[in-house]
């Protein structure tokens, strides 16, 4: 018994210790788990076992002492830490109606409470919003349909644009919204069918997914995925990219029969399509969910190879385009894409002369989140990012947001780029108002600005 009374005792230590980091962390996107009753249950611990080591007398010696003020540190660091969150809350919250509708459109927002994502679209403090998963567990279909038409009319009360809703409906082992929505195969099924036979199922599966998204009131669906099916296995520590499931085949021609199809399907529905990830995660071993990833291949390669499947599919369609956040190191070593001038305005805009919409991956993955996601937010929008996703966890809107808004206001974003970028938007975002989900479900959803067919030759 003795024993189990050291044995208890000295792992109090480091469980302090891993407390206290966890507390003055709370508001970490790693920690999602603790939010809540998590963040409750830990601070009534720390306080109970500081009560039981006083109540036995550790107070006595300096190293009881050292005990109990180790776990009086997890309530005041996490209260430190919630007084931050809130005080970047009511900046954000508080930042005029200038400033918040200059920068609120290139914003894309997940969210978990109604009210509050209700307040940031009747401020203008967002742009879009982002529907996954947990917006429908222990729901039906009609009381997601309705809270996204709820969104739209306040928008519509305030006399702003509608939102962008969208959602992320890959098929396969990406669907967040099936069941209840219909669970379709994964595009990379079709590949080894004829191409006659490619293009109509491709076709036929863009037209369910854009249908059912269009009744649900979501009118950009973050899909098809364009990269290239890597052709070994990669980095066994790659938990959440998943590509070489998610990738329809390895020859680019393939890609794009499927993905032009699958696109013409979903624009049929009124729902507009999301090209990703440029410039393509097919041959990055590392996962951008954790972790920073380099594409280190000469950009005459990509062009003849991984590139195709984009620019065939943006000529002929008004998809917009998802940037990944892998290092392009042939053409900007010292920063991921999504968040490179080089990469967004040198070759997406310039070389490709394409004026769609641009959206980053979410800014929420640790390639960016981990590193200095403040200087990526503001690179983003000064390299000609129309959209920034914050998907995962939605709570680190106001961080991301107070990045831009800081840099606003000492005059360190690019105003032609934002004008030229809210141009584009704009360009867009009228039609969109046909896509605000009505309570029967009818909907047209929106029309994204058409690729140019020109397009300048590669490198």
């Amino acid at each position: 018994m003795q024993f189990l009374n050291r044995l208890g005792l000295s792992l109090l230590w480091p469980a302090a210790l891993l407390a206290a980091f966890a507390a003055a962390n709370k508001n970490d996107p790693y920690l999602l788990v603790l939010r809540g009753a998590g963040n409750i249950a830990l601070v009534v611990a720390s306080i109970l076992i500081v009560v039981v080591l006083l109540r036995r007398g550790r107070w006595c010696s300096i190293a009881g002492k050292l005990l109990v003020m180790l776990w009086c540190l997890p309530p005041l660091l996490m209260a430190v830490a919630h007084l931050s969150f809130v005080l970047r809350k009511h900046d954000v919250l508080s930042a005029d109606v200038t400033e918040a509708r200059r920068l609120g459109p290139h914003f894309m927002v997940g969210y978990s409470s109604f009210p509050e994502v209700a307040r940031l679209a009747e401020q203008g403090l967002i742009g879009g919003v982002y529907v996954t998963r947990h917006n429908i567990r222990g729901r039906t279909i009609e009381a997601l349909r309705a809270e996204i038409a709820a969104l739209q009319d306040k928008r519509r009360a305030a006399g702003l644009p509608p939102l962008v809703v969208a959602a992320d409906q890959e098929g396969g082992i990406v669907g967040h919204l099936a069941p209840p929505l219909t669970k379709v195969p994964a595009l990379a099924t079709l590949a080894g069918l004829a191409p006659d036979e490619q293009q109509a199922k491709a076709e036929e599966f863009g037209r369910i997914h854009g249908r059912e998204l269009a009744g649900l009131g979501v009118n950009l669906n973050l899909a098809p995925v364009l990269d290239l099916k890597p052709p070994v296995r990669r980095n066994r520590l790659d938990f959440h990219t998943l590509i070489g499931q998610r990738a329809i085949a390895a020859d680019p021609a393939v890609v794009s029969t499927i993905a032009s199809a699958y696109v013409r399907g979903l624009e049929e529905s009124g729902v507009g399509a999301t090209l990703k990830h440029f410039p393509g995660i097919g041959r990055v071993r590392d996962d951008t969910h954790h972790f920073s990833a380099s594409l280190d291949t000469p950009v005459k390669e990509l062009e003849a190879t991984d590139w195709l499947p984009f620019r065939e599919v943006m000529s002929h369609s008004r998809s917009a385009l998802m940037v990944g956040h892998v290092t392009l190191t042939a053409v900007d070593p010292d920063r991921a894409a999504s968040h490179s001038k080089r990469v967004v305005e040198g070759i997406i805009r310039g070389k490709w002369g394409y004026q769609g919409v641009v959206m980053t991956d979410d800014l929420v993955m640790g390639a960016i989140y981990q590193n200095d996601v403040c200087k990526a937010v503001v690179e983003a929008i000064n390299a000609g990012v129309d959209m920034l996703l914050v998907a995962y966890d939605g709570a680190q809107f106001y961080r991301v947001f107070s990045c831009a808004l800081d840099a606003s206001r000492r005059g360190r974003l690019d105003a032609a780029m934002l004008r030229a970028s809210a141009a584009r938007l704009e360009q867009r975002l009228p039609a969109a108002e046909a896509g605000a989900a009505t309570l029967d479900g009818s909907t047209l959803g929106i029309v994204m600005p058409a690729a140019p067919r020109a397009m300048a030759r590669g490198s």
